[in-house]
C-alpha cells in the first residue's frame, strides 16, 4: 500500500517528494480531484513544496459528488495519505513515475458541509482552485447569466448553513472571512474554458447577489479570479490501466495516473492573498492570458473534437488509433493548416507551426491511450467554447466551410448513436435532455442545428452552411466517414 510509512521504502527508480511532508500546511482547497488536477496543478504545487519558503501550499481536496464511487474514493485517499503515483510516457515510449505528495487532505463535502466551510474561511486558506468542468460553472445558455433556478443552487440560497453546491460552500465561506476580518481568497478556475477567471466571477458573483448584495460587492472588491489556460493530456484511468500502471511501477497504488510529459499553465498573476512561486516550477505568469488560450483552445481542443468525433464513427477507440489512420490525420492537418492558423491571433513569441507539430504528436502518442468517447463527450459545450471562433472568422469571409461543415455534421451523426460497424454507444453531454438530442434524430438533418451547440455563431450561419452540413450528413449515411471527408 502507498502512503507515508512505505513511502521511504519505494525504490529508487520511482521518485518522491524530496521534502518532509509533515512540514506542509494547507494553503490551497481544490474543488473536484479529477485526473487532470492530480497530473497538473498537483504537479506544479509538488514542485513548488519542494522549495524550503513555500511549504505552506499544501492542497486540501474537496470533492462534491455524493455516490459510492466517489464515498470509495474519498475512502482510498484517506488510506493512502494522499499519495498516488504520476507515469509520465514521451511519443517515443520513454517513461519516468514519481509520486506526487501536494495533496495533504482530502474531503467529502457532502459527508460533512461545515467542516468544509470552516476549512474555506481559514485564513491559512489563500487559493480556492476548481475543475468543475466545462458546464459546471451553471451559467445559462440563454442569458449568459448564472442559472438561479439550479436545484442546488436554490437549496444553498434557502440552507445557507448547509450548502451542497461549490458556490454555496465558497460564499458562505467568504461571508465569514469578511464578518471576521481575515480577507479573501483568490478563485482560480483549472478548467478548459475560455475566460474562465471572468466566466468563474460571473458565477460566484451571481450566487452571491442573490444571497447577499452587501457580499457581493465586498466580493467583486477583493476577491480575485484569474484567467489561466491549462494544458496536460490525461486519459481515463480504467481498471485494467491500473493493473497496468501497478505492474509496471512495481507500487500497490489505488489511484495511480498516466500522463504525457507535455504540460503548460498559464496564469494571469492576479492574486489578492498572494500565490505559491509557480514561474520557478514552470509556469507562465502574464498579463494577458487572452493569446495562449486562443492558440490552445483552437488549435489543440478543436482538433480533439474535429477528430474524435468522426473517429467514433469509424468505431476507433483510442486518439492515437485515428491518428494512425491517415485520412483523419489529413484532415486535422487541413483544419489546422487552412481553417484555424490563418484566423489565429497568436502571441508573439509562440510558433504556431511548431505548436501544430507538438499537438498531432501528443495526439498520436500511443501511450495515452486516450478514449475518443471521452473525447467526444461534452461536444454540446465544447463547440460553444472551442469552434466558435475558427466557425464565425470563416463564415464572416466567407472562406471555405467543408470542413467546418463535415465537423458539425460527424457530431450530429455521433448524437443518433451507432458507428459504422454498427455497434450502439451514447456520449456524456449533460447540457442537453433527451428532446433536445431528439433534433439530432430527426429526419429533417439540418434540426441539429438548432442545439444550442452554435449558438454563439448562430449569427453567421447561413444556407450555404446548413445545405453543407445537412450534404456531409447526407454522405456520412450514404458513402461513410470516409466517403464524405472533405477534399484539402
Amino acid at each position: 500500500m502507498l502512503n507515508n510509512e512505505t513511502l521511504s521504502t519505494l525504490p529508487s527508480s520511482i521518485a518522491t517528494p524530496d521534502y518532509d511532508r509533515s512540514t506542509v500546511t494547507p494553503g490551497i482547497v481544490h474543488f473536484g480531484m479529477g485526473n487532470f488536477f492530480r497530473a497538473h496543478e498537483a504537479f506544479y504545487i509538488d514542485r513548488c513544496l519542494a522549495r524550503e519558503d513555500q511549504r505552506d501550499w499544501g492542497i486540501v481536496g474537496v470533492e462534491l459528488i455524493d455516490n459510492d464511487a466517489m464515498r470509495e474514493k474519498a475512502a482510498a485517499y484517506k488510506r493512502q495519505n494522499g499519495l498516488y503515483s504520476l507515469t509520465e510516457v514521451d511519443s517515443d515510449g520513454s517513461s519516468s513515475v514519481r509520486v506526487i505528495g501536494s495533496v495533504i487532505d482530502y474531503m467529502h463535502a457532502p459527508e460533512n458541509p461545515e467542516a468544509v466551510i470552516k476549512l474555506l474561511a481559514d485564513p491559512a486558506i489563500r487559493i480556492i482552485s476548481m475543475t468543475i468542468t466545462e458546464g459546471g460553472y451553471n451559467i445559462d445558455e440563454n442569458t449568459g447569466e448564472f442559472n438561479l433556478e439550479h436545484a442546488g443552487v436554490k437549496h444553498d440560497l434557502a440552507n445557507p448553513q448547509k450548502p451542497q453546491t461549490v458556490f454555496g460552500l465558497v460564499i458562505e465561506a467568504l461571508r465569514r472571512r469578511r464578518d471576521a476580518g481575515v480577507g479573501p481568497f483568490t478563485i482560480l478556475s483549472c478548467d478548459n474554458l475560455r475566460h474562465n477567471g471572468t466566466v468563474a466571477k460571473k458565477a460566484f458573483t451571481g450566487f452571491a447577489r442573490a444571497a447577499d448584495a452587501e457580499l457581493a460587492q465586498w466580493i467583486e472588491a477583493n476577491v480575485t479570479f484569474p484567467n489561466a489556460m491549462v494544458d496536460r493530456i490525461t486519459p481515463a484511468v480504467t481498471a485494467d490501466a491500473i493493473k497496468k500502471l501497478n505492474a509496471g511501477s512495481g507500487l500497490q497504488d489505488e489511484l495511480p495516473l498516466l500522463t504525457e510529459t507535455f504540460i503548460d499553465w498559464v496564469l494571469e498573476d492576479k492574486f489578492c492573498a498572494g500565490r505559491p512561486d509557480l514561474a520557478a516550477v514552470g509556469a507562465r505568469m502574464t498579463d494577458d492570458v487572452t493569446g495562449y488560450e486562443q492558440v490552445k483552445v483552437r488549435m489543440l481542443n478543436a482538433s480533439h473534437t474535429m477528430l474524435a468525433c468522426p473517429a467514433v464513427l469509424l468505431g476507433y477507440e483510442f486518439v492515437h488509433e485515428a491518428m494512425q489512420d491517415r485520412d483523419l490525420a489529413a484532415l486535422l492537418e487541413n483544419f489546422l493548416n487552412l481553417d484555424v492558423i490563418p484566423t489565429l491571433d497568436a502571441p508573439a513569441d509562440l510558433d504556431v507551426q511548431e505548436y501544430k507539430r507538438s499537438v498531432l504528436n501528443r495526439f498520436a502518442n500511443p501511450a495515452m491511450a486516450d478514449q475518443l468517447l471521452r473525447i467526444a463527450g461534452d461536444t454540446n459545450s465544447k463547440i460553444q467554447v472551442f469552434w466558435t471562433d475558427t466557425f464565425e472568422r470563416n463564415l464572416k469571409a466567407g472562406n471555405d466551410i467543408s470542413r467546418l461543415a463535415f465537423g458539425a455534421a460527424a457530431w450530429l451523426e455521433v448524437l443518433c448513436g451507432k458507428n459504422e460497424k454498427g455497434e450502439s454507444f451514447e456520449t456524456f453531454e449533460p447540457t442537453l435532455t433527451a428532446e433536445q438530442r431528439a433534433l439530432a434524430k430527426s429526419d429533417d438533418l439540418a434540426k441539429g442545428l438548432e442545439l444550442s451547440a452554435f449558438d454563439p455563431f448562430r449569427a453567421q450561419i447561413n444556407d450555404a452552411f446548413r445545405a453543407a452540413v445537412v450534404e456531409a450528413r447526407q454522405a456520412i449515411r450514404a458513402n461513410g466517414v470516409k466517403g464524405a471527408l472533405p477534399k484539402a
